[in-house]
């Protein structure tokens, strides 16, 4: 039998503060299904999972933080300005702002937050030269090369600089505060009376409910379990109109078979090219998503649309006669075997993985599916680059192209698939140093076509995400140019 962990931070402190004479809306409460949790509460680990981000963008903001429509707002700042052509970053604090215990949140608050990410090894971070505090409301970030581009590495969540225990006692600014925590089964994010905008949160509590995979969330939902939950295309028409409001969005990530570029016979091109030619994206999105969807082909997510090379919507249209004679090119006519590794808790990710493994089959690629836990993955696939090939989504920390294209930097930490291209090492350091919007946004796209020419993967789709809901009783959650989960602006009806 499996310990539970119950883990209780900070009640008295904080439920405290509901005394302070504030007048508290009701709210209700919302019990809302996630497949997997998240890999640590604190927000300057760079290890987390997407779904652990999700729900941490509810209790942690940054100096700024991301709108629906991608724009960049003021949070811990009230203010802020790029200086000197982008080498240094300007920002307010906002006055009275409040961690959850009820601290004021400091200037000195600030510089420790963007000192961790720094020794943390926070992407983006390392080009930081030094962070001053000139006075009790202004934070200046000096960088070591001017980056135009910088802001949207400062989403990272402010934190108390006394706190030298974010793990087991996470405190931010954000709208929701974690109150309880039982590990495989649930945790609790209830209302921030301090929270510094006005309306927000709109629910008093949510209760994030941790099951196995999607079916079982299915069942969760229709049983009454839960109230609300994402659920995959295939499962729409499961659920009756009468009972539910489905609302759909792009889940901002990039669902791809990675390859192993460092393996063989993976290492070869031409077997990488001839993979994609034999994966039928269409097939895939009408068979496991039951038509809902839209072939991306980039490394990137189309919602990134400014910079989203749109040329690469279908760049290997299904032709497995040319994947046969690549393959024949490359030493293997009578085709391979080829193990992949998919984490089983995302039903999506092992219903793509059947597709392939039979579209496959029809050019001589003998392909297996070999079924791991969340944790399992992240130590031999992600980490220890131990496998041949896996069916993942990969989102973005914050709405910059960056954090999708860094990824296959060849000396970049999280370039799981080894994927190694002079060229695009160097037109992804040229968009580093780029001032001119225009020529950016251009390597940026070039950056892409790079990948996308020697095959890196098979890019699939930005999957499109569906959230269940009890039909008539809750608004609809807002859509972001990231994988997030905004309990904060989900209101009852």
């Amino acid at each position: 039998m499996k310990k539970v962990l119950v883990l209780v931070l900070a009640l008295t402190p904080v439920l405290s503060l509901f005394g302070t004479g504030r007048v508290e809306s009701s709210g209700g409460e919302l019990r809302y299904g996630f497949s997997s949790e998240p890999v640590t509460l604190d927000p300057l680990s760079p290890s987390n999972s997407a779904d652990g981000r999700s729900i941490l963008f509810n209790v942690f903001e940054g100096l700024v933080r991301v709108e629906p429509d991608g724009d960049l707002k003021g949070a811990a700042a009230s203010s802020y300005a790029m200086e000197q052509g982008g080498l240094v970053y300007r920002f307010t604090l906002r006055q009275g702002l409040r961690f959850h215990d009820g601290t004021e949140v400091t200037v000195e608050d600030v510089k420790f937050t963007l000192e961790e990410a720094m020794k943390a090894g926070y992407q983006g971070f390392t080009q930081i030269e030094k962070v001053e505090t000139p006075d009790r409301s202004t934070v200046t970030v000096t960088l070591k090369a001017a980056d135009v581009e910088f802001l949207p590495y400062l989403t990272i969540g402010v934190v108390p600089a006394s706190n030298r225990d974010r793990e087991n006692r996470p405190i931010g600014t954000g709208p929701y505060f974690i109150e309880s925590y039982a590990v495989q089964q649930s945790l609790t994010l209830k209302k921030n009376p301090y929270y510094w905008k006005a309306g927000f949160p709109k629910l008093d509590k949510v209760t994030v409910v941790f099951l196995a995979d999607s079916e079982s969330l299915l069942l969760s939902l229709r049983g009454g379990n839960i109230d609300a939950a994402g659920i995959t295309g295939s499962q729409v028409d499961q659920l009756s109109p009468e009972d539910f409001d489905i609302f759909s969005s792009r889940s901002n990530s990039v669902q791809l078979l990675a390859l192993n570029n460092g393996v063989k016979p993976l290492d070869d091109i031409r077997v990488r090219q001839a993979l994609n030619y034999a994966v039928d994206i269409r097939g895939i999105i009408d068979t496991a998503f039951s038509g809902r969807g839209e072939p991306s082909g980039s490394p990137l997510i189309p919602g990134l649309a400014k910079y989203y090379n749109g040329a690469l919507a279908d760049p290997y249209p299904h032709n497995p006669e040319r994947a046969r004679a690549l393959l024949r090119e490359a030493g293997y006519e009578t085709g391979f075997s080829l193990t992949i590794t998919v984490p089983s808790n995302y039903t999506m990710h092992v219903d793509t993985a059947q597709v392939i493994v039979n579209q496959l089959a029809a050019v001589g690629i003998r392909a297996g599916i070999r079924l791991v836990d969340w944790a399992t993955w992240l130590s031999e696939v992600y980490r220890g680059r131990k496998y041949e090939a896996t069916i993942i989504s990969l989102d973005a920390a914050n709405s910059s192209p960056r954090m999708f294209l860094s990824r296959y930097l060849s000396t970049g930490g999280s370039n799981f698939i080894n994927f190694t291209s002079a060229d695009y090492d160097r037109v992804y350091r040229a968009s580093l140093l780029e001032t001119d919007e225009a020529r950016r946004i251009a390597l940026y796209r070039e950056a892409q076509q790079i990948v996308s020419d020697q095959a890196a993967g098979v890019y699939i789709q930005d999957i499109y995400s569906f959230r269940a809901f009890p039909r008539g009783r809750y608004t609809a959650p807002p859509d972001y140019p990231l994988y997030v989960t905004d309990f904060a602006s989900i209101g009852p009806r």
